[in-house]
């Protein structure tokens, strides 16, 4: 019982956190205990062929999406008309201003605002990049654990990842033009 309570003293920061980016600050308590619950139940079938903590990860995760996903928020709202346009040649259609305007978020809207509006968009990224985002860039995970975590190839969080930056980067550069 004494290691097992080391583990969740380990680890209950980090798969607090995981929980609050995959789903809401009023959630990721239910996601952690019932996280640190499925691993005292299921400890014996963890067979070390990955790092303990991709484990756990792996059972947050997959604890915040089924938690999501059984409350049926709000339908997603889609991000893609925030990718980027190219014309007929295969040129960017915006302009070098507006390419600016996305990296000039954080000097243009209030610290505030911006926070509030990045968690907005992480938010509503889907479940498929929001997971391999917050693990990776928000988490600090390698591609490769996350990879592990998700059960995917680490080609495929490569690109989940790549989408989901596009999709932030272009919904935080609208919202700078709006402000405007």
């Amino acid at each position: 019982m004494g290691a097992f309570e080391e583990l969740v003293t380990r680890y209950e920061g980090r798969v607090y956190r995981l929980a609050c980016r995959l789903t809401s600050d009023t959630d990721a308590p239910d996601i952690l205990q019932d996280t640190f619950v499925q691993v005292y139940r299921n400890l014996s079938l963890f067979r070390g062929e990955c790092s303990f903590g991709t484990w756990l990860y792996r059972i947050a995760t997959n604890t915040a999406l089924m938690l999501r996903r059984s409350r049926a928020r709000r339908p997603a709202e889609s991000l893609d008309t925030f990718l980027p346009r190219f014309d007929t040649h295969g040129v960017h259609a915006d302009t070098p201003e507006a390419f600016q305007c996305a990296a000039r978020a954080d000097e243009v809207l209030d610290q505030q605002l911006l926070a509030d509006k990045a968690r907005d968009a992480v938010d509503r990224l889907p479940d498929l990049y929001r997971e391999a985002f917050v693990l990776r860039d928000l988490e600090d995970m390698s591609t490769s654990e996350v990879a592990e975590v998700l059960g995917v190839a680490p080609a495929t969080v490569r690109q989940r990842v790549h989408r989901a930056r596009l999709l932030l980067r272009g919904y935080l550069g609208h919202l700078v033009e709006v402000k405007r």
